[in-house]
């Protein structure tokens, strides 16, 4: 556990006043740490430092589980909301033949239909990384094939070895 998700609660608290507030939203104000565990212990509840850096610190009377149950509960949620996107490679070379351009565009307009990112990919080997305009020229031969279907995120972009070019679904 890290020394961030660390929680300094009841006993482990160790400064002499600090700003205490119940969990309700009632402020008990500055008072000493002994009567605020007093307060907590009455209550049944866990005392929690909130903000340990702060002049004083600020402490929260809490029942500490439900809260930790409770903050789980919404990340769970927030995972199961996220949604993953998928996002299929497609590879070409710049002497790829036309009947070849349009198998795989054939495959990316399926993928796009799906509601599938496509990433086109254009290998430059040896001597052609001396002219790789060339890649950007397949990349632009392609996008008219599929802009029906999708939209450019990034134009054909020139890294390392490859021009790539981003496409996203419409919706």
């Amino acid at each position: 556990m890290s020394k961030k998700d660390r929680v300094i609660m009841n006993d482990d608290i160790r400064v002499a006043e600090l700003r205490c507030n119940v969990d309700g939203g009632e402020s008990l104000g500055i008072i000493s740490t002994d009567e605020a565990m007093e307060k907590a212990n009455a209550l049944g509840l866990d005392l929690v430092l909130i903000a340990p850096d702060a002049k004083p610190p600020v402490a929260k009377i809490m029942d500490y589980g439900k809260f930790k149950y409770q903050e789980e509960k919404k990340l769970k949620e927030q995972r199961k909301n996220q949604t993953k996107i998928d996002v299929k490679e497609i590879k070409l070379s710049v002497k790829i033949a036309e009947n070849d351009i349009a198998y795989k565009v054939k495959h990316a307009r399926e993928f796009l239909s799906e509601g599938k990112h496509v990433k086109f990919r254009v290998f430059l080997r040896g001597r052609e990384m001396a002219h790789p305009e060339a890649g950007k020229e397949v990349l632009l031969k392609v996008w008219p094939m599929v802009e029906d279907l999708g939209t450019m995120d990034k134009p054909p972009r020139f890294e390392g070895r490859y021009f790539n070019m981003y496409i996203i679904p419409n919706k």
